[in-house]
């Protein structure tokens, strides 16, 4: 094979490579969003409340972040091409599951294993990206990729809505059969040249204290402000210091926590938690605003929520794109200080609703995320070894998940406090919910402040596509 032919072959391998992982990150977000307008069918079905309801959602996100550290050094042992074809797999199968299941326990089995299947997606594509794709063009196969989680995030509620009102909420699972069977014969394809170590010995004590320690932070964030959850709180975060003693003292612990010595990863990752600790409740409090305040049906309101994801799917390739050929810090701090404005004008928020205000709002969100995510997620791995790699992108869907829970933490806690239940909305309390979202919203733009700085003092520079790696 002459030179020429070997590009060819090279460049044929990144595109499939980026095809597959793309749909994996497509399935992610759209797995998670799709039955957001197919919980009352799901409920009328099994004959249960909105409590129960509540943890079809929960439950997923719960198993997908205890998934993730563990799962980046199975990926570590097994390979990074093998994680994803078996996270593929396990989404097949809950899928099946999901869509036969004759009782609500089973349905919900079912959804802890979609969480890990898409743990193990999330963990592993960007790390493939990363590791085969060229500096110059990193930053922009980062961006496809999250466009792709953009574009399931876009399409999740609106095709969930579509399909459970004309054919039925079990037909959404039918529908993600074939997508995840094109998944796994286009990355069938890909030949994994990374090397990993099947020597390499999982550490299963730290991955248990990791994993209750996580369901014991998430679980108290999402129930707060209820004085349980304060404990479950307390509980995690003394677990927290048990796991960073723990991993300490071995010698393969399941998370290497000297990554986050590394000044330019850690600030990078710290902006990752913060932008979405800030915004991710963004779309729960105007759809909210839109439907009860604004009196618009659900679909004038679903039109309206998304200009948001379509301004990030056609920004983010491009930001992708071009943080290859600048000071990486730009970008994603730019994005961060947009974000912050716009949250901002969510504060002036009143009971007279301005759809053009509304819009704004989302537009600007949208170039706000468009900007940050994939530059701010090419510059944490560019701040990483080849060997680290794999825990950073663990780490950086760890930081996402969480800093989601959070947000929507401080909006159930201020709701619960002020308002009582998004149950009690009418016309007499709408002054109430706007006060709730003007309390949250103070408190998201903080933490956007803060994103913004962490994002600019990072110290990650890699102008014309060179990698710089800190050490320190």
């Amino acid at each position: 094979m002459d030179g020429h032919d070997h590009r060819d072959a090279e460049s044929n391998m990144l595109k499939i490579l980026l095809a597959a992982t793309s749909v994996g990150a497509f399935l992610a977000p759209f797995t998670s969003t799709m039955l957001n307008l197919s919980l009352v069918a799901i409920g009328d079905e099994f004959s249960i409340g909105s409590h129960s309801l509540g943890m079809v959602n929960t439950i997923f996100l719960l198993a997908s972040v205890m998934a993730m550290v563990p799962i980046t050094k199975v990926a570590d042992k097994f390979g990074l091409k093998n994680v994803f074809l078996v996270g593929i797999i396990l989404m097949l199968v809950s899928l099946f599951v999901a869509a036969f299941t004759p009782s609500f326990q089973i349905f919900l089995l079912s959804r802890v294993a979609m969480g890990v299947g898409s743990a193990c997606l999330a963990v592993t594509s960007v790390t493939m990206i990363v590791n085969t794709f060229p500096a110059g063009r990193r930053g922009w196969a980062i961006g496809v990729n999250a466009t792709a989680v953009y574009v399931g995030t876009a399409l999740g509620p609106t095709v969930g809505g579509f399909v459970t009102d004309f054919l039925g909420w079990r037909y959404l699972f039918f529908i993600l059969i074939p997508v995840s069977l094109a998944s796994v014969i286009i990355m069938g394809r890909v030949v994994d040249d990374v090397p990993y170590d099947r020597g390499l010995r999982i550490d299963y004590k730290g991955s248990a204290i990791y994993m209750a320690m996580i369901f014991a932070l998430v679980y108290g964030m999402i129930n707060l402000p209820y004085m349980w959850a304060f404990a479950s709180i307390a509980v995690g975060g003394a677990l927290f210091l048990l796991f960073r003693w723990y991993v300490n003292r071995v010698e393969e612990p399941i998370m290497n926590t000297g990554i986050y010595g590394n000044k330019a990863f850690r600030r990078t990752v710290i902006a990752t938690f913060m932008n979405y600790a800030a915004s991710y409740s963004v779309s729960f409090f105007l759809a909210l605003y839109l439907l009860k305040i604004g009196a618009l049906t659900a679909w004038q309101s679903g039109m309206i929520m998304l200009l948001q994801p379509m301004i990030q799917i056609l920004l983010t390739a491009k930001a992708g794109s071009l943080s290859d050929r600048m000071d990486i810090r730009v970008l994603p701090t730019i994005g961060m200080g947009i974000i912050s404005f716009a949250v901002l004008l969510i504060i002036f928020l009143g009971t007279e609703v301005h759809l053009w205000y509304v819009v704004t709002i989302l537009f600007l969100l949208g170039l706000g995320y468009g900007l940050f995510s994939a530059p701010n997620t090419s510059a944490a791995m560019s701040a990483v070894g080849f060997r680290e790699r794999n825990i950073a992108s663990g780490s950086i869907s760890m930081m996402r998940q969480i800093g989601m829970t959070v947000s929507m933490g401080v909006a159930m806690c201020c709701i619960s406090v002020i308002l009582g239940s998004t149950d009690n909305i009418t016309p007499d309390t709408f002054g109430d919910f706007i006060t709730v979202m003007r309390v949250a919203f103070t408190v998201c733009f903080v933490m956007c402040v803060m994103g913004t700085l962490f994002s600019w003092f990072s110290g990650a520079r890699r102008p014309d596509g060179i990698e710089v790696v800190e050490s320190n």
